[in-house]
């Protein structure tokens, strides 16, 4: 089931009426485009057989754009940011086959150096977990620093710079946080650590993977509003995962539905709120608390998502379906456009 964070249980979504960061419509012209994933597939092979985490994934980002990545746990989302950031967990894990083309450039085609040179400064990962992405032994400063230093961007006093991207966060006495560790630091602060990592050198691309999952509900409405100013400020592009359907809605432009390994719907979010298309999405959307309303039982999706070891023939999300048909069991729906920019992959339509 996907997870309801106590931040969406005062929410409606039919009446939380985002407005985009941008007031300009986003531009999603070939030559604005900064990011194509296409046809992607990464498998984990294993004593069981081989598990098909992503399998057949295919989206753009434009400059500027923010993007929600929603789905249940173990759908392939944060296995399908890997795969772009070029971290795929090995030996077990490979990418089998697709592009990902970044400003034009396949980086499937680069080797591992490049690769390292362009993580942390073009494209950058924000991880969910602070406590596990932080090293406990080593100062805040110094992590900081490393940043910098890794990609010859120290320009002046390194102690400085660390001050200034702790200020840009908005970490409180940011000159005495860099002598801290860690484990000093409470949750919201260390996520801005993390956060302060992730922007240093200014990346054309932010892929924050749950950053507000481990955070109360005020430090999570905190650290979405963080992201949107920084995303403001620099223009960048961000692909947020998540499973708060309330985050999405408040801070993206466009979301994008996964489902075993598959996206299954793409729209924009203002057009998914009003108008889901897929049966997975709209039991997503019906399984959300609504304000003034009052139910004795939540709805929920019936069944379980499909092992990956064996997935089922057709529509993968066929077993559970309400609106199963013969051909959902045979055949896996192409995708199709109902309405401008508005994309489904399901028989009904």
């Amino acid at each position: 089931m996907l997870q309801v964070h106590q931040c969406t249980i005062f929410m409606n979504p039919e009446s939380l009426n985002p407005e985009p960061l941008n007031p300009k419509p986003m531009n999603l012209s070939d030559q604005n485009k900064l990011l194509a994933v296409e046809d992607l597939h990464t498998s984990f092979y294993t004593k069981r057989g081989e598990v098909k985490a992503v399998d057949g994934v295919s989206f753009s980002a434009a400059k500027g754009e923010i993007i929600g990545l929603v789905g249940e746990s173990g759908s392939g989302k944060s296995i399908t940011c890997l795969s772009i950031m070029g971290l795929v967990p090995q030996p077990a894990g490979k990418v089998i086959s697709g592009r990902i083309m970044f400003k034009n450039e396949n980086l499937l085609n680069k080797s591992k150096e490049e690769m390292r040179r362009l993580r942390g400064d073009r494209i950058s990962m924000i991880l969910q977990d602070p406590m596990v992405a932080l090293n406990q032994l080593l100062t805040v400063g110094y992590q900081l620093g490393e940043c910098f230093k890794f990609h010859d961007k120290t320009r002046g006093h390194l102690k400085d710079n660390c001050v200034r991207l702790l200020k840009k966060v908005k970490v409180p006495a940011p000159e005495a946080r860099l002598n801290f560790y860690p484990f000093q630091l409470s949750g919201g602060i260390s996520q801005r650590v993390l956060i302060g990592a992730g922007i240093a050198n200014s990346p054309d691309l932010l892929i924050a993977d749950e950053p507000t999952t481990a955070l109360d509900v005020t430090i999570q409405a905190q650290i979405l509003k963080l992201l949107k100013e920084l995303q403001q400020e620099s223009d960048s592009t961000i692909i947020l995962v998540t499973h708060d359907l309330a985050s999405v809605a408040q801070i993206c432009h466009r979301v994008l539905v996964m489902y075993a390994g598959r996206i299954v719907e793409k729209a924009p979010i203002k057009t998914f709120f009003k108008n889901p298309a897929h049966p997975y999405s709209i039991g997503l959307i019906k399984s959300l608390p609504k304000l003034g309303r009052k139910v004795d039982r939540l709805y929920s999706i019936e069944g379980q998502p499909p092992s990956l070891f064996n997935l089922p023939r057709g529509c993968r999300f066929s077993p559970r379906c309400k609106n199963v048909k013969a051909i959902c069991k045979e055949k896996y729906p192409e995708e199709m456009e109902i309405e401008k920019r508005h994309k489904v992959s399901c028989w009904l339509y």
